[in-house]
């Protein structure tokens, strides 16, 4: 519900209270609310403001805002709106994330609320605006993008045509599109939903529609016509009217302290951490393609108008372009791209957006009519995990791939990589999991032949394969189970690996039998339990955990205060699984004697508050593609099927 004070406006009341868009566009220095009637059509003289909701089934809502200025808007209206978003999230409970949106660089988002596009019109917005008038204006439109249309009017001239995008003429009768032969198919294919949209908004249904081929022009009647509108057909120019330049995107990042008149002050550069951030400042992270305004839980109203302010008149004042996107960020809604900035970022991300992600994707594919089931929770179901079907284990070094034995295929190497291939049946097929699990000490060269080595194995085996790349301490919660249970030692047996050391005159701290070994212990059951060896100190331990401390034929075994009892049930079966003959000590955190203190290099500090789940982050789209020998991703705003399915290759 919105929370109205006396420095918020009253055309907030009751926002937010229905999933969908708000629309309110400043006229006379006030804000005037947009019919739906009107949605997707902003002028180019006003700044707009965009109210997105979407409620969720269980947890809060979700709001975003963005404040839209068009390239003719004047400062006073600018300034103006940026200032309502403010109140705006303030009659929300400061719990939305904020965007500026400039005319022609729209983000993402942004665009694909509107479908199939948004249409800016020339000059300003006024709520008498009556029918048009007797002569039909006509107008050459260029629409760019993939995924999200961009649509811009141009001058209505053949020079304003190219071979790499596509054009609407819209006329009074007919509209044409104009397909560029360098133009893609899914520019076409959205350009085509714009036609379509122009057609039944501004046409009433009751025009013609005609495709233009580029480079096709002889006994087309619909192509003479269109040229016909520019004087004739004549070739246009072989290179593009328009070059695009791409920007390099730079990961590296300022951060600046804004005070309470606006003045900006260095706070820190390569080595960011949360803590920087104080709950009564406000901030401005500048990305360079990108800024930032992080304004804290305990800052006022005016503190983050004034922070907004000097944001944008730093960008202004730098000469920045108008592509560099400016968010504004309340605390605790850090999107994932701030947080990627700052090197430790407690984590709080709630697990449901993670299934929303899912669930979205699984409607596509079913759209399509592929049939998709849902995994069941880790050990429901031990079809998955069923180990007296196969299970094969590859020790990758160089060239060399090894089978391991049933007993080695338990123990794995940090410094080494491992193909890891499952075959089970499950409802009558057989199925294969095949996972290439790379230690977080492994050698790069080492990494590049397991995976061509696994993509080997998938061409080899009968049948579809699943295929998956794994990294050590980010493992999948099928994982652990096909191996029931798992050792995870220090050190590394590849030939690289081995050689870096010597290279690097590393002392590593690799597994020996006969000297002492600290392995942290983790699992839920006894079919799923795991071993890890960590660094032999005091700050290893956690109370979260029970730990296992092996020294030649005795060990101790730490039981944290936070563990629980099916912790201390795996402890003992890894303990019989480590050594069936071994007889441990058994010790609970602050009862540790003097010889387990000695053994871990002397007593210190170390972590003793809960440990929080691993952070589920939410769910990202991204389309890949090579140019040049280089990989570019883009990051996708929206889930539509066109994506999955127009697309070379879609990440996840």
């Amino acid at each position: 519900m919105s929370r109205l004070s006396k420095d918020i406006d009253s055309a907030f009341q009751g926002v937010g209270t229905k999933s969908g868009l708000e629309i309110w566009c400043v006229y006379n220095k006030q804000l005037i609310s947009i019919p739906k009637s009107s949605f997707g059509k902003f002028h180019s003289g006003n700044a707009y403001l965009v109210l997105r909701t979407f409620l969720r089934k269980i947890e809060s809502p979700q709001y975003d805002i963005h404040y839209w200025l068009g390239i003719d808007a004047n400062e006073v209206d600018s300034i103006l709106a940026s200032d309502k978003a403010l109140e705006l999230d303030a009659a929300l409970g400061c719990c939305t994330v904020q965007y500026r949106e400039v005319q022609g660089q729209e983000t993402e988002k942004f665009l694909s609320y509107f479908k199939p596009c948004i249409i800016p019109v020339e000059g300003k917005y006024s709520p008498k605006t009556g029918i048009a008038g007797e002569t039909y204006q006509v107008t050459l439109l260029r629409c760019k993008g993939d995924h999200v249309v961009r649509v811009k009017e141009v001058p209505f001239l053949r020079s304003s045509l190219n071979h790499d995008d596509v054009f609407i003429l819209d006329t009074a009768s007919k509209v044409f599109l104009f397909a560029g032969c360098n133009s893609s198919t899914q520019e076409k294919a959205k350009a085509m939903e714009v036609v379509e949209y122009i057609k039944d908004n501004k046409h009433d249904g009751r025009c013609e529609v005609a495709t233009i081929e580029d480079g096709k022009f002889s006994g087309d009647s619909d192509a003479g016509e269109f040229w016909s509108f520019f004087g004739g057909y004549a070739p246009i120019p072989k290179l593009s009217s328009s070059t695009t330049q791409e920007q390099t995107q730079t990961t590296c990042a300022e951060l600046f302290w804004i005070d309470t008149k606006g003045n900006l002050h260095p706070t820190g550069t390569s080595s960011l951490d949360k803590d920087m951030l104080e709950k009564n400042k406000c901030y401005m992270l500048d990305c360079h393609s990108e800024v930032f305004v992080w304004m804290g839980r305990n800052t006022s109203l005016t503190e983050r108008k004034t922070s907004i302010s000097s944001s944008e008149e730093f960008l202004r004042k730098e000469g920045r372009s108008t592509t560099t996107s400016l968010v504004l960020l309340t605390e605790g809604l850090e999107n994932a791209r701030f947080r990627s900035f700052f090197n430790k970022w407690p984590q709080t991300v709630e697990s449901s957006l993670y299934n929303e992600g899912r669930e979205k994707v699984a409607a596509l594919f079913k759209q399509k009519g592929y049939d998709v089931e849902e995994l069941p929770d880790e050990e429901d179901d031990p079809l998955y995990t069923n180990c007296r079907d196969n299970l094969k284990v590859w020790r990758v070094d160089g060239d060399d791939v090894s089978l391991l034995s049933i007993p080695d295929q338990t123990k794995l190497f940090t410094g080494d990589c491992y193909l890891v291939q499952y075959k089970y049946t499950y409802k009558e097929r057989t199925e294969h999991l095949l996972y290439v699990w790379i230690g977080c000490e492994s050698i790069q060269q080492d990494r590049a032949d397991a995976i061509t080595n696994a993509s080997a194995i998938v061409g080899s085996t009968k049948g579809e394969s699943v295929l998956c790349h794994i990294y050590q301490g980010n493992e999948p919660s099928r994982f652990f189970p096909m191996f029931q249970s798992l050792v995870v030692f220090k050190g590394g047996l590849s030939r690289r690996y081995k050689v870096l050391l010597a290279e690097k005159e590393k002392i590593g701290e690799e597994y020996n039998e006969n000297k002492a070994s600290l392995f942290r212990v983790v699992g839920t059951s006894p079919r799923n339990m795991q071993a890890i060896q960590v660094n032999l100190v005091a700050t290893s331990l956690n109370s979260s955990y029970s730990y296992i401390l092996q020294y030649g034929a005795s060990a101790f075994t730490w039981i944290g205060k936070l563990s629980s009892d099916s912790d201390h049930e795996v402890l003992d079966r890894m303990l019989y699984f480590l050594d069936t003959s071994c007889q441990p000590i058994y010790i609970r955190e602050g009862n540790e004697t003097d010889t387990f203190w000695n053994l871990l290099g002397g007593k210190s500090e170390y972590p003793k508050e809960k440990e929080m789940r691993k952070q589920i982050e939410e769910p990202h789209l991204f389309t890949c593609s090579c140019s040049s020998g280089n990989g570019k991703y883009l990051s996708i705003s929206f889930y539509h099927l066109t994506v999955l399915f127009s697309s070379a290759l879609v990440q996840l």
